[in-house]
């Protein structure tokens, strides 16, 4: 979290106090009035930059509705658990079921992620995407239900095998594309479905 100026933490032990004695947060005009503000402006861009800080939170349009955030609160905040379905083959397709191994945390800051509802992650096996830096045992994060652009790192079901590869569209048809060239290209015999496109990757640790 980013560290708060002697103002920002007077701001919120103020906001913090004042609920704790009236039952409700103070209006702006009582900050202002507080503090000294010569205009409702200045209190406004010191809140709002509280709330980018992570540290204050408030419902648009709701008078008094200023909550501050704890530490651990904006940390839990930024961290989101993403389910993690089992591995996925970065090699030749397999044949094989979904099976879940619990979930992984993230930054979303760090990651530069927002996770929704369709976001999943999957273990690496195999090194035929090394080409694009994803090596056995890392973690890629897809999301389902996002349209593959050309050049997009995806998990599919190539004639119902699973893979990790780049989707290529050529000449108006699909195929898959290795990042290794001890790997040939993967042409669908009958089906190619697409069920994740590659929105982040989490380095595996070195022992």
């Amino acid at each position: 979290m980013t560290e708060l100026t002697k103002r920002q933490r007077q701001i919120l032990d103020f906001i913090q106090r004042r609920h704790h004695e009236a039952g409700v947060t103070p209006s702006f005009q009582e900050i202002a009035d507080h503090f000294g503000f010569r205009s409702l402006t200045s209190v406004a861009d010191h809140l709002r930059l509280l709330r980018q800080k992570g540290v204050l939170a408030s419902e648009p349009g709701q008078a008094r509705s200023l909550r501050v955030i704890s530490p651990l609160q904006a940390l839990q905040q930024r961290v989101a658990h993403i389910p993690v379905f089992g591995s996925i083959p970065a090699g030749f397709a397999q044949d094989r079921q979904q099976e879940a191994k619990g979930c992984v945390s993230i930054d979303i800051e760090t990651l530069g992620l927002k996770p929704t509802p369709r976001t999943f992650a999957l273990e690496v096996r195999g090194d035929s995407m090394i080409g694009k830096l994803i090596q056995d045992g890392d973690l890629v994060v897809l999301e389902h239900g996002m349209t593959p652009r050309n050049g997009d790192v995806v998990a599919a079901l190539i004639d119902n095998e699973s893979t990790l590869k780049t989707f290529i569209m050529e000449r108006g048809k699909p195929y898959l594309r290795a990042e290794n060239p001890r790997y040939p290209k993967m042409y669908p015999a009958s089906e190619l479905v697409i069920q994740g496109v590659m929105v982040a990757l989490i380095r595996k640790r070195k022992e």
